[in-house]
């Protein structure tokens, strides 16, 4: 059964061929533009919003929400119809408001470091599936406008691509967000990355790069096998070449690991041509990987010596830490199945959505 974000125009008129042909703009306009629920579309007759609630349900329940940062981080779990658990960050800073969504249950690219990949890959989620998170973190997000969404939560969005790229025209087109706002993260798909690169939609790129040593990256992105730096660096020069976008590495800094003078050096090196911006993220702590961050000392240090070899660096400020809700530790309980630090309110509490 498809839910209520699945359908796009064309598949909410069929739905609807029985109702007069100005009702599919009204409904999908006050879904998306709106932000409503059928339920609240009093517009609409009562019968109806009753149908399209019975015959299009919520893709999300959520199982658990948690909130920090004096309220300005939140994240959710939300259960999907077959029982597959998925979780969503909005992040509310003074000039933006940021949701991460994820666009798989699970991922099975493996990353050493990353809870997601620990956990091992459950499934593609739907385009409803990924839209309706947007539309929730808008709707949590009021009366700010939610105005960035990064696909960095939960999957390799590049290993779900068609579905990726129906929902940044769907968030590009009905729900207002320009494809500037939008981020596509990637650890290295190659092939999604030159498929990106040919599409009209200029959404920026993010490559979860963490070393530029292929040794080295072997271990922490079992990806870099199949496409090494050198094949990487081609699709990426590619794709900035072609659309004038900035390119961005993240690189979530491992004490001792990818944090030495040398992993500057070889950095610097690849970043250069491609004229990449750096993003450094001190890796938050997960339970499969019994490695600590580098030290904020070092952080600072390792900032410092790439911005004197000339690569714009940012420090990424950890946001949800407390709360598993920080880059590389979206692992829902239930698709984990290890023990979690979790500060959580069950849904229907005074926080819920």
């Amino acid at each position: 059964m498809p839910t209520a974000y699945d359908l796009d125009l064309d598949g909410l008129s069929s739905l609807l061929s029985d109702e007069p042909a100005y009702r599919t703009r009204q409904v999908f306009d006050a879904l998306h533009g709106g932000l409503r629920t059928f339920e609240e579309m009093t517009d609409l007759p009562k019968g109806l919003r009753h149908r399209l609630t019975a015959e299009l349900p919520s893709a999300l329940s959520v199982s658990a929400k948690s909130v920090t940062d004096d309220g300005k981080t939140v994240k959710w779990a939300f259960t999907l119809a077959d029982g597959a658990v998925i979780e969503t960050v909005l992040m509310v800073y003074r000039h933006r408001v940021t949701v991460c969504i994820s666009s798989q249950a699970g991922c099975a690219m493996a990353c050493s470091f990353c809870a997601t990949g620990q956990g091992g890959f459950g499934r593609q989620l739907t385009t409803g599936e990924i839209v309706e998170q947007v539309v929730w973190a808008a709707r949590e997000a009021q009366p700010r406008r939610l105005s960035n969404v990064v696909f960095m939560g939960m999957g390799e969005p590049m290993a779900n691509y068609d579905r990726v790229m129906e929902v940044v025209r769907r968030l590009n087109g009905p729900l207002g967000l320009g494809a500037r706002r939008l981020t596509v993260s990637t650890v290295g798909v190659v092939p999604g990355i030159k498929k990106l690169t040919a599409e009209p939609e200029a959404v920026n790129l993010a490559v979860s790069l963490h070393s530029a040593n292929d040794t080295k990256r072997n271990e922490l992105v079992p990806l870099n096998k199949r496409y090494p730096l050198g094949v990487l660096a081609d699709a990426c020069m590619e794709y900035v070449e072609t659309t004038h976008r900035r390119l961005s590495f993240e690189w979530a800094l491992i004490d001792g690991v990818n944090d030495t003078d040398q992993d500057v050096t070889e950095l610097a090196n690849y970043a250069r041509p491609l004229r990449a911006h750096v993003n450094l993220i001190p890796l938050n702590p997960t339970p499969g990987y019994l490695v600590r961050g580098s030290t904020p000392e070092r952080v600072r240090d390792f900032a410092a010596d790439l911005e004197e070899r000339g690569i714009t660096t940012t420090v990424r400020a950890t946001r949800g830490r407390e709360i598993d809700a920080a880059c590389g530790q979206l692992a829902a309980t239930a698709t984990v199945g290890m023990p979690r630090r979790r500060r959580s309110t069950e849904a229907g509490d005074d926080h819920s959505s």
